[in-house]
């Protein structure tokens, strides 16, 4: 091809050729062209795209009965924070074993979780440590020590999960970040407050007086205790005429109680009906001699005897 050009311009006169012979070269040059039937070079081919150019399809696959099972679970046990909750800004929630707590916060926010007077931290877990700040911290001292969980995002729109757990419980919170921010949350323990009352009343029972009303004058404190000397041995026995008082220390509280064998005129021992109270078998109905019996290869035993006749209320 470059062969054929040359040739033509040979032809032409000698003007042509003179002017033709001041241009420059590069013009008068045509760049190389490769034959039919030459092989192309591998530079003349465009190069391949990145595999990122095609996007891949990420196949959605449906989730399985179980994990529906699971997400059933977890809507079920959320607790959500409520107006009647609050406490001033501070969300109360009764606590329940098993239930997440739901805990809206903010970033440049700090956001306080006051758990239980008394209660310990064994540790603290967050799903997402990168992008969540979480700390403790206590206040008072004593009994009323505290500790305080205190939790801070670093941007709006994240969530995760956060475990505590101490030596009394576990919590299972569930944190979300977004613009506004929950100042604190606590729990209220019905569980605990329903004991709280039962060891009053059973302190109160056992403060009060057994025999409270009667007069002292119709109380019989003639009995004897012999026998064996264990630590729950009775300090004590009377009678009110009608009723049987078998009065015990507080060693009764720890250790197991002995059943209360009523033994009759013919000698044998038999189980009788008596109530527990406070620090006191109380008997309805008066007997001879009674033995309280603890243990099966080497029984102890502790007999209670009376050693007068009971008194007879006085007429008025």
């Amino acid at each position: 091809m470059r062969f054929l050009v040359l040739a033509s311009l040979l032809a032409l006169p000698g003007t042509a050729q003179a002017q033709l012979s001041d241009l420059p070269v590069a013009m008068a040059e045509t760049p190389p062209v490769a034959a039919l039937d030459e092989p192309a070079s591998p530079r003349s081919l465009p190069p391949p795209l990145p595999a990122a150019a095609f996007p891949s399809r990420e196949v959605v696959r449906a989730p399985t009965a179980a994990e529906l099972r699971v997400r059933a679970a977890n809507r079920r046990a959320g607790r959500e924070p409520v107006a009647a909750g609050f406490v001033n800004a501070v969300q109360v929630y009764p606590y329940s074993e098993g239930a997440v707590y739901r805990l809206i916060t903010a970033p440049e926010r700090v956001t306080d979780i006051a758990l239980q007077p008394g209660e310990a931290i064994v540790s603290v877990a967050a799903g997402d440590t990168a992008r969540w700040t979480v700390g403790d911290t206590t206040s008072g001292a004593g009994a009323g020590k505290r500790v305080h969980v205190l939790v801070k995002p670093f941007a709006a729109g994240l969530s995760t999960n956060l475990v505590i757990t101490t030596d009394r419980r576990s919590y299972h919170l569930q944190l979300e970040s977004g613009r506004t921010a929950m100042v604190g949350m606590a729990w209220r323990y019905p569980q605990d407050e329903l004991l709280a009352i039962a060891r009053a009343e059973a302190a109160a029972e056992a403060a009060a007086p057994v025999a409270s009303g009667l007069p002292v004058d119709r109380l019989n404190f003639a009995y004897k205790i012999e026998g064996d000397r264990p630590s729950w041995r009775p300090l004590r026995a009377f009678d009110d005429g009608r009723q049987t008082f078998v009065e015990f220390g507080p060693e009764l509280s720890v250790g197991e109680a002995p059943p209360l064998f009523v033994v009759g005129a013919d000698g044998q021992a038999h189980l009788v009906n008596y109530r527990l109270s406070g620090r006191f078998y109380v008997v309805d109905r008066l007997f001879e001699a009674a033995e309280l019996r603890l243990g099966t290869k080497k029984q102890v035993v502790v007999r209670i005897s009376r050693t007068a006749p009971a008194k007879h209320s006085r007429k008025p």
